[in-house]
């Protein structure tokens, strides 16, 4: 059997430009695709934070080094400037490559920099009523 896990994250990367009338979807600086391990032409869940939006689309590339994040064509209508979202890549593995498994997790400050870059996210604490 096979499970469908995360494969890596951009987590709270911030919305630089939106392009209703450009081809492809999800144009973002090369830099932050390698840290990630994600590629051009991979189809991503984006999470919107600042409207609560979700959608399905793919990747291009955008200039190394211009902290980019455009949303482009059908899915610019998901997002505005400067709203901060999370872009989620997700593989399929077995149950020895899934018990083996550690995401890519790439963390951003408010300018699109990178801010750290993790495999596991903590435990959720329960808080106290």
């Amino acid at each position: 059997m096979l499970k469908t896990l995360l494969k890596s994250k951009l987590h709270r990367i911030n919305v630089t430009q939106v392009e209703l009338d450009y081809e492809g979807s999800c144009a973002v600086d090369q830099v932050f695709l390698d840290a990630a391990g994600m590629q051009e032409y991979e189809r991503v869940d984006v999470y919107n934070v600042t409207n609560g939006e979700r959608f399905s689309t793919y990747l291009i590339l955008a200039e190394p080094g211009s902290r980019t994040l455009s949303v482009n064509g059908a899915a610019a209508h998901k997002v505005s400037l400067n709203d901060i979202v999370i872009i989620c890549t997700y593989g399929e593995f077995d149950e020895a490559e899934s018990a083996q498994h550690k995401p890519t997790l790439v963390y951003f400050d408010k300018e699109n920099n990178i801010t750290g870059i993790k495999n596991s996210i903590p435990q959720q604490k329960l808080h106290s009523v």
